[in-house]
């Protein structure tokens, strides 16, 4: 068995290589930086390469592809990603595009590329790594929430097309709350509720996505929030999330 995992030098992604590992998968790491994963990969267990490129750069997300493409993967972990605090009035244009060549084009070139493969082949899984963001409309962290927006809906559609074809490949979405990540040092702000650790998280996203789990929700907490959410007005809803990001970046 073998995952490859972008993201994998930090957070959820470096969670998710430590358990993958424990559980005798070999691994494929992507992430910019190299020495971060050649740390890591002396920590593993298991087979373990590593391939240090940029994916906010595309051609870098063909690149990986082509690289591993006759590897024999049998899981794809989309997971790189990051978040940006601001009024989109005031926030860097160049950071959000990077934003969006990350956290949405290099899932979908990635999840597009393998899918194909595995769907010709009949077996496989993907896991893509959202948030609770992605339920909602995010002021102050607006790029962000959209592009986790792309990435739910983008697996739910692709989870139905695969389900009306009798497929054996699986997909899921990982959704969770805060995680104690370095999310809030990139973004420039920081969580004013508790966090959940990150290998909790990883844990569960990996046991639920191999039992087939469509969308993958971990801590009580945040799966009331997103139910409450539905049935509360929108423009009501957007004035709590400005209040919660707006003590982040206090």
């Amino acid at each position: 068995m073998k995952a490859l995992i972008t993201g994998a030098s930090s957070g959820i992604g470096k969670a998710m290589a430590k358990y993958l590992s424990s559980l005798g998968w070999d691994l494929i790491l992507v992430a910019r930086r190299e020495e971060r994963l050649e740390k890591l990969k002396k920590e593993l267990k298991t087979e373990v390469k590593i391939i240090p490129l940029d994916l906010q750069i595309e051609k870098n997300c063909f690149k990986v592809y082509e690289l591993v493409k006759d590897d024999n993967i049998d899981f794809l972990i989309n997971n790189a990603g990051f978040g940006l605090f601001g009024n989109t009035f005031e926030t860097d244009l160049n950071r959000e595009l990077e934003m969006i060549n990350l956290n949405i084009k290099s899932y979908h070139i990635l999840t597009k590329l393998f899918l194909s493969d595995f769907y010709k082949k009949d077996s496989g899984r993907i896991l893509n790594v959202a948030s609770s963001a992605g339920f909602l409309a995010g002021p102050r962290l607006n790029t962000y929430y959209a592009t986790k927006n792309y990435c739910l809906k983008f697996t739910m559609a692709i989870y139905e097309e695969l389900r009306h074809k009798n497929s054996n490949v699986h997909i899921s979405v990982l959704c969770p709350g805060p995680v104690k990540t370095e999310f809030n040092k990139v973004a420039g702000g920081k969580f004013s509720i508790d966090s959940l650790a990150a290998d909790k998280v990883a844990k569960y996203a990996i046991d639920k996505a191999l039992k087939n789990k469509l969308i993958i929700i971990p801590g009580v907490l945040t799966k009331l929030g997103i139910f409450i959410n539905r049935f509360i007005p929108w423009k009501l809803s957007m004035r709590f999330i400005y209040e919660i990001q707006y003590r982040k970046t206090k």
